[in-house]
Formats: structure tokens, C-alpha cells, sequence
């Protein structure tokens, strides 16, 4: 478990630095969240031989997002660092191609420890994360994008689910009318097809 929480959190850091020096070029983004570093020691004479070591943060501590995505936090919302954490998981979320998404987002101001990640069920370029993918389409279907978002040229989550539903849509209206199937089609068939697009 040890191992999982040190590589979980190193790889969500190699992805904030990656998201600072983008965010960093552009004028007026200002701070950027870190997550901190997470060592793993090895103690051979202890009960426990495996521990993890940390800086400690000093300050108040607030969770900016939680592993399911339902919590509604003011400082996660209305705050500068809650708001860069959220475009921080809108431009994981965006370079990964939905694959992944750093999660449980928590620390003092802008600097952040203890994270979870979320992969698909196979998992992102052979690594997987330590929460459910189902935390990626929550993330998906209740996102706000910030002027932070904006600032990155993120694409709206919102507007690309609404594509999604429109191009379903559109795909229903194309199917032959119920005449056409009627003809084409034996009675038991018919009767499936139209329970199908009954539910469109």
C-alpha cells in the first residue's frame, strides 16, 4: 500500500509540473498548486519496515476536491487554489484524453499532498491508478470550467457531452421509418427494434 500512495502521489507531481510550466507562460495565471514530494524509507529493525516521509504542511488544511466528486466545498469552488485545482484536473483530464484524472486534491494553499488518481479500468500508458474510474465520469458530467480553464484553452466538458448527445440523437433520426422496418424485417425482430427506438 506504501508503495502504491508513493507512486500514485510522484506521478500526479510529475503532472502538476508539467501543468505549472504551461500555466507559468501565460500572463496573469500567477501561482500554481505543487504536489509535494513523498518518499518511501525502508526501516529494517521496525515491526512496520515500510514507511512514507513528507514535508509537513503548516495552516489550514482543505480538501479542493474529494474522490467522488460530490462534496461541495465553498473553498474548493470560490478560492484561487480551488479554482487552479479544478483546471488542474480539466487539463489532465484533456491531455490524457479522458484516460486519467488527479483526484482528492487537498493540502494548505497551493500546496497539495495525499492525492488519488483515476484511470480507465485498463489502466493509462501501464499505469493504473488507486480510485475508480467512475471518478473520471463524475468529473466529466459535473466540472465547471473556471477563467482559469479559459486561460489554458481548455475545451468545455459541457459542450463536448452535448455534442455527444446530439450526434446520438441525430443517428435515431436517420434509422428507416417504421414502415420501411415493418417490411424489411420478421415480426419478432420488429418488435425489438421498436423497444430500441423507443428509448431514443
Amino acid at each position: 500500500f506504501v508503495t502504491q500512495e508513493c507512486c500514485v502521489q510522484n506521478a500526479a507531481r510529475e503532472y502538476a509540473k508539467l501543468y505549472a510550466a504551461e500555466a507559468e507562460m501565460l500572463e496573469g495565471f500567477g501561482e500554481v498548486p505543487e504536489i509535494i514530494p513523498i518518499f518511501l524509507i525502508h526501516r529494517p529493525a521496525n515491526n512496520i519496515p515500510y514507511a512514507t516521509v513528507e514535508e509537513e504542511l503548516v495552516g489550514e488544511f482543505v480538501k479542493y476536491s474529494v474522490r467522488d466528486g460530490k462534496e461541495v466545498n465553498f473553498l474548493r469552488r470560490d478560492s484561487e487554489a480551488g479554482k487552479k485545482c479544478c483546471t488542474f484536473q480539466h487539463w489532465v483530464y484533456e491531455k490524457t484524453s479522458g484516460n486519467l484524472l488527479v483526484t482528492d486534491l487537498q493540502g494548505v494553499g497551493m500546496k497539495l499532498t495525499d492525492v488519488g488518481i483515476a484511470t480507465l479500468a485498463k489502466g493509462y500508458k501501464g499505469f493504473k491508478g488507486n480510485c475508480s474510474f467512475s471518478f473520471i465520469e463524475q468529473f466529466r458530467a459535473l466540472h465547471q470550467c473556471n477563467e482559469y480553464c479559459e486561460m489554458l484553452g481548455l475545451k468545455s466538458l459541457r459542450t463536448t457531452h452535448q455534442k455527444q448527445r446530439k450526434a446520438t440523437s441525430t443517428k435515431s433520426k436517420n434509422l428507416p421509418n417504421s414502415s420501411t422496418v415493418k417490411k424489411m424485417v420478421p415480426k419478432k425482430a420488429r418488435e425489438h427494434r421498436d423497444f430500441i427506438s423507443s428509448e431514443h
